[in-house]
């Protein structure tokens, strides 16, 4: 990020922490254990996507339990995810090492999730800041998996909670903190939350066009 658009953040912006994940791990089972969320139809469409709520529930398990993994070897592969063995259950469903048995409903799916998480967090609070961690997107570090994995709490909270018919919104702090590592090329001002939405195209930001494709930047910042 340049000196310029620093300056244009109006508030300093600390680095993202295993706290601040282990507060969106928290925050988003919280939000999925509610009784509104136990009791609702967990195969509805989760938001916009063409997965269902549990497939959504699920992928983001399995990104948390991935990207904890990926920070474990001392000499991790730079060019690929570990090799795991990854299934899909049929055409369009996300590829995943993690599935939740479905005979214990949402609940048991809260359980892999928050399982998940805390290995995520776990990883991220013991590895030495030089550790890497192959993603698609780019190699990253242990404050990148920190936000990657908030990202994907916190939009896919989003997409359940439109599916499932709850209210949900992310902390901004955290939403700022966020956007500074893997986004810095997106406005500096509004609301970080809103921001963050509309920089994984699920929103709109006034005087910007609507995001169909989006990357973040992951790459270490030392």
């Amino acid at each position: 990020m340049s000196d310029h658009r620093l300056a244009e953040r109006p508030h300093a912006v600390g680095p993202v922490t295993a706290d601040d994940l282990a507060e969106g791990v928290r925050l988003v089972v919280a939000l999925l254990r509610e009784p509104a969320a136990l009791a609702a139809e967990w195969d509805r469409p989760a938001g916009s996507l063409e997965w269902s709520c549990w497939e959504t529930a699920e992928h983001l398990a399995d990104d948390l339990f991935s990207y904890a993994a990926q920070l474990g070897p001392q000499t991790p592969p730079a060019s690929t995810h570990l090799p795991f063995l990854w299934r899909q259950d049929g055409p369009g469903k996300p590829a995943n090492v993690i599935f939740a048995e479905r005979k214990g409903g949402p609940e048991s799916m809260v359980q892999i999730l928050e399982a998940c998480g805390a290995l995520h967090v776990a990883m991220v609070r013991t590895a030495p800041p030089q550790a890497r961690a192959f993603h698609a997107f780019g190699t990253t570090d242990p404050e990148g998996s920190a936000a990657m994995g908030l990202v994907e709490l916190f939009v896919h909270a989003e997409d359940l909670a439109l599916g499932l018919g709850l209210d949900w919104s992310a902390p901004a702090a955290i939403c700022a903190r966020i956007l500074k590592r893997l986004f810095p090329d997106v406005p500096p001002h509004g609301e970080p939350w809103t921001t963050l939405l509309w920089a994984t195209g699920r929103g709109e930001l006034p005087g910007r066009e609507r995001v169909a494709q989006w990357q973040w930047d992951s790459a270490p910042r030392s």
